[in-house]
Protein backbone atom coordinates (compact mmCIF):
# COMPACT_ATOMS: atom_id res chain seq x y z
CA UNK A 1 0.00 0.00 0.00
CA UNK A 2 1.24 3.47 -0.89
CA UNK A 3 0.43 5.39 2.31
CA UNK A 4 1.45 8.79 0.96
CA UNK A 5 -0.63 8.41 -2.18
CA UNK A 6 -3.66 7.31 -0.18
CA UNK A 7 -3.34 10.25 2.24
CA UNK A 8 -3.09 12.64 -0.71
CA UNK A 9 -6.19 11.08 -2.28
CA UNK A 10 -8.14 11.49 0.98
CA UNK A 11 -6.89 15.07 1.40
CA UNK A 12 -8.00 16.00 -2.11
CA UNK A 13 -11.32 14.19 -1.63
CA UNK A 14 -11.89 16.39 1.42
CA UNK A 15 -10.92 19.45 -0.68
CA UNK A 16 -8.08 20.39 1.63
CA UNK A 17 -4.74 21.93 0.78
CA UNK A 18 -1.60 20.53 2.36
CA UNK A 19 -1.48 23.62 4.54
CA UNK A 20 -5.08 23.18 5.72
CA UNK A 21 -4.47 19.53 6.61
CA UNK A 22 -1.24 20.45 8.40
CA UNK A 23 -3.04 23.14 10.44
CA UNK A 24 -5.80 20.73 11.46
CA UNK A 25 -3.25 18.13 12.57
CA UNK A 26 -0.83 20.64 14.14
CA UNK A 27 1.90 19.56 11.72
CA UNK A 28 3.97 21.44 9.15
CA UNK A 29 3.02 21.73 5.50
CA UNK A 30 6.49 20.38 4.66
CA UNK A 31 5.83 17.22 6.68
CA UNK A 32 2.52 16.63 4.85
CA UNK A 33 4.28 17.20 1.51
CA UNK A 34 7.04 14.71 2.37
CA UNK A 35 4.50 12.22 3.68
CA UNK A 36 2.46 12.35 0.46
CA UNK A 37 5.64 11.77 -1.57
CA UNK A 38 6.64 8.84 0.69
CA UNK A 39 9.80 10.67 1.77
CA UNK A 40 8.93 10.21 5.45
CA UNK A 41 6.74 7.97 7.56
CA UNK A 42 4.42 9.08 10.35
CA UNK A 43 4.29 7.56 13.79
CA UNK A 44 1.12 5.60 14.55
CA UNK A 45 -0.11 8.48 16.73
CA UNK A 46 0.52 11.04 13.96
CA UNK A 47 -1.12 8.81 11.33
CA UNK A 48 -4.11 8.39 13.66
CA UNK A 49 -4.43 12.20 13.98
CA UNK A 50 -4.13 12.73 10.20
CA UNK A 51 -6.73 10.08 9.45
CA UNK A 52 -9.11 11.52 12.03
CA UNK A 53 -8.82 14.92 10.29
CA UNK A 54 -9.54 13.19 6.97
CA UNK A 55 -12.70 11.51 8.30
CA UNK A 56 -11.47 7.94 8.58
CA UNK A 57 -9.65 5.66 11.02
CA UNK A 58 -6.83 3.14 10.92
CA UNK A 59 -8.96 0.08 10.05
CA UNK A 60 -10.80 1.99 7.31
CA UNK A 61 -7.55 3.38 5.90
CA UNK A 62 -5.85 0.00 5.66
CA UNK A 63 -8.85 -1.94 4.43
CA UNK A 64 -8.28 -2.93 0.83
CA UNK A 65 -11.16 -2.14 -1.49
CA UNK A 66 -12.44 -5.14 -3.43
CA UNK A 67 -12.14 -4.82 -7.17
CA UNK A 68 -15.56 -4.13 -8.62
CA UNK A 69 -16.23 -5.95 -11.87
CA UNK A 70 -17.11 -3.52 -14.64
CA UNK A 71 -17.04 -5.55 -17.87
CA UNK A 72 -19.17 -8.67 -18.24
CA UNK A 73 -18.88 -11.29 -20.96
CA UNK A 74 -21.27 -13.93 -22.23
CA UNK A 75 -19.75 -16.33 -19.67
CA UNK A 76 -21.28 -14.13 -16.93
CA UNK A 77 -24.77 -14.11 -18.44
CA UNK A 78 -27.64 -16.27 -17.22
CA UNK A 79 -30.36 -17.30 -19.68
CA UNK A 80 -33.85 -18.60 -18.99
CA UNK A 81 -35.76 -20.02 -21.94
CA UNK A 82 -39.53 -20.45 -21.94
CA UNK A 83 -40.40 -22.88 -24.74
CA UNK A 84 -44.14 -22.48 -24.15
CA UNK A 85 -44.02 -18.67 -24.55
CA UNK A 86 -41.33 -18.90 -27.28
CA UNK A 87 -39.09 -16.38 -25.54
CA UNK A 88 -35.96 -16.12 -23.46
CA UNK A 89 -34.51 -13.70 -20.95
CA UNK A 90 -30.75 -13.13 -20.71
CA UNK A 91 -29.53 -11.39 -17.55
CA UNK A 92 -26.62 -9.24 -18.73
CA UNK A 93 -25.26 -8.43 -15.27
CA UNK A 94 -24.90 -11.20 -12.66
CA UNK A 95 -26.77 -10.53 -9.42
CA UNK A 96 -28.22 -7.30 -10.84
CA UNK A 97 -31.14 -7.55 -8.45
CA UNK A 98 -28.85 -5.99 -5.80
CA UNK A 99 -28.38 -2.91 -8.03
CA UNK A 100 -30.70 0.01 -8.72
CA UNK A 101 -31.47 -1.24 -12.23
CA UNK A 102 -31.52 -4.55 -14.04
CA UNK A 103 -30.65 -4.81 -17.74
CA UNK A 104 -31.81 -7.89 -19.63
CA UNK A 105 -31.86 -9.00 -23.24
CA UNK A 106 -35.26 -10.39 -24.24
CA UNK A 107 -35.53 -12.60 -27.33
CA UNK A 108 -39.03 -13.38 -28.64
CA UNK A 109 -39.60 -15.82 -31.48
CA UNK A 110 -42.43 -15.20 -34.00
CA UNK A 111 -45.77 -15.79 -32.26
CA UNK A 112 -44.13 -15.61 -28.83
CA UNK A 113 -44.36 -13.31 -25.86
CA UNK A 114 -42.71 -12.55 -22.53
CA UNK A 115 -44.16 -13.78 -19.28
CA UNK A 116 -46.88 -11.32 -18.14
CA UNK A 117 -45.57 -9.07 -15.38
CA UNK A 118 -47.87 -7.84 -12.62
CA UNK A 119 -48.02 -4.17 -11.61
CA UNK A 120 -45.03 -3.02 -9.56
CA UNK A 121 -43.14 0.11 -8.59
CA UNK A 122 -40.50 1.70 -10.77
CA UNK A 123 -39.94 2.27 -14.46
CA UNK A 124 -39.05 0.09 -17.40
CA UNK A 125 -37.16 1.07 -20.53
CA UNK A 126 -36.79 -0.96 -23.69
CA UNK A 127 -34.90 -0.59 -26.96
CA UNK A 128 -35.79 -2.81 -29.91
CA UNK A 129 -32.58 -4.24 -31.35
CA UNK A 130 -34.20 -6.56 -33.93
CA UNK A 131 -37.67 -7.17 -35.32
CA UNK A 132 -41.02 -5.71 -34.26
CA UNK A 133 -42.82 -6.03 -30.94
CA UNK A 134 -46.14 -5.16 -29.39
CA UNK A 135 -46.07 -3.73 -25.88
CA UNK A 136 -49.20 -4.82 -24.04
CA UNK A 137 -50.14 -2.53 -21.10
CA UNK A 138 -53.40 -3.77 -19.66
CA UNK A 139 -55.85 -3.40 -22.57
CA UNK A 140 -53.58 -1.01 -24.50
CA UNK A 141 -51.32 -2.31 -27.30
CA UNK A 142 -48.44 -0.28 -28.71
CA UNK A 143 -46.10 -1.24 -31.53
CA UNK A 144 -42.35 -0.66 -31.63
CA UNK A 145 -39.87 -1.68 -34.32
CA UNK A 146 -36.10 -1.98 -34.65
CA UNK A 147 -34.40 1.23 -33.56
CA UNK A 148 -37.32 2.44 -31.45
CA UNK A 149 -37.52 2.60 -27.68
CA UNK A 150 -40.23 2.64 -25.05
CA UNK A 151 -40.53 3.68 -21.43
CA UNK A 152 -43.35 2.58 -19.17
CA UNK A 153 -44.51 2.93 -15.59
CA UNK A 154 -45.54 -0.64 -14.83
CA UNK A 155 -48.77 0.26 -13.03
CA UNK A 156 -50.78 -2.47 -14.78
CA UNK A 157 -50.11 -5.98 -16.08
CA UNK A 158 -47.72 -5.82 -19.03
CA UNK A 159 -45.73 -7.95 -21.43
CA UNK A 160 -44.16 -7.94 -24.90
CA UNK A 161 -45.29 -10.02 -27.83
CA UNK A 162 -43.94 -10.70 -31.30
CA UNK A 163 -46.64 -10.94 -33.97
CA UNK A 164 -44.09 -10.68 -36.78
CA UNK A 165 -42.39 -13.32 -38.90
CA UNK A 166 -38.86 -12.64 -37.59
CA UNK A 167 -37.29 -13.02 -34.18
CA UNK A 168 -37.34 -9.86 -32.02
CA UNK A 169 -34.67 -8.77 -29.54
CA UNK A 170 -35.18 -6.07 -26.94
CA UNK A 171 -32.74 -4.55 -24.46
CA UNK A 172 -34.95 -4.08 -21.41
CA UNK A 173 -33.95 -2.19 -18.28
CA UNK A 174 -36.06 -2.27 -15.14
CA UNK A 175 -35.67 -0.11 -12.06
CA UNK A 176 -35.87 -1.36 -9.42
CA UNK A 177 -34.99 -4.88 -10.55
CA UNK A 178 -38.06 -7.05 -11.06
CA UNK A 179 -37.06 -9.94 -13.33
Amino acid sequence: MNIGEKIKFLRLSNQLTQEELADRCELSKGFISQLERNMTSPSIATLYDILECLGTDLPGFFQEQAEVKVVFTSEDFAVKEDMELKSSVCWLIPNAQKNEMEPILVTIDPGGQTYPDNPHEGEEFGYVLEGNITIVLGQRKLKAKKGESFMISPEMPHYLENKGKKQAKVLWISTPPSF
